[in-house]
């Protein structure tokens, strides 16, 4: 039955492997900010009081890594970004979502996969704060696609347009990343050439 939830080319794991590029951002709650800006009608920047005033969601669900690793009934506690889009009013425009984080990061999204019901931005993991390594204070979990997606450490949410890619989407990783699909890498080799 667990076979079933794990898409081609994953491994299960009990563990939950590190990954990322470069350092651990230290951060300080004090001055830490949520930013939403771009594509909406007034931007709106939240502290860290004002995001744990917000209503919460307790979400279990898969995750998969791109490397293989596939990681099941994962639980995770925040804000739904569901409950994020109340509070600002996007444009006609807005079409994606470009997560920021310090250090340069980004990935992008489709408001779309975005939006998914079981999509938070979560403070915790297995019922404990989520430790720096995995995103402190506040990552976000996008179940339905590769993990690279939910980024670490997010600071901002920029509603954009026009889909542009994100810091492992610029070195090659695919566009969207849906893993039933094995959307890993972007085959595009006029991309990958530079033209």
């Amino acid at each position: 039955m667990a076979q079933e939830r794990v898409p081609p080319g994953q491994t299960v794991t009990g563990r939950f492997p590190v990954l990322h590029h470069g350092q651990v951002p230290s951060l300080r709650l004090e001055d830490w900010r949520l930013r939403l800006y771009g594509e909406v009608e007034e931007e709106v920047e939240l502290d860290w009081e004002q995001l744990l005033a917000l209503p919460t969601t307790r979400v279990t669900a898969d995750i998969h890594c791109v490397t293989g690793w596939s990681k099941l009934d994962t639980e995770w506690e925040g804000v739904s970004t569901r409950q994020l889009l109340r509070l600002v009013q996007l444009t006609p425009q807005a079409r994606y979502v470009m997560v920021h984080a310090p250090g340069g990061w980004s990935t992008n999204l489709s408001l779309d996969d975005f939006c998914k019901e079981n999509v938070v931005l979560a403070r915790s993991f297995d019922g404990a704060p989520i430790t720096r390594e995995h995103g402190w204070p506040v990552r976000l979990v996008v179940p339905h696609l590769y993990f690279w997606k939910s980024a670490k450490w997010v600071t901002a949410l920029e509603f954009i347009w026009k889909d542009r890619p994100g810091f492992w989407e610029e070195a090659g990783y695919h566009l969207r990343g849906d893993p039933w699909t094995e959307q890993r890498y972007r085959d595009d080799r006029n991309w990958l050439l530079g033209r």
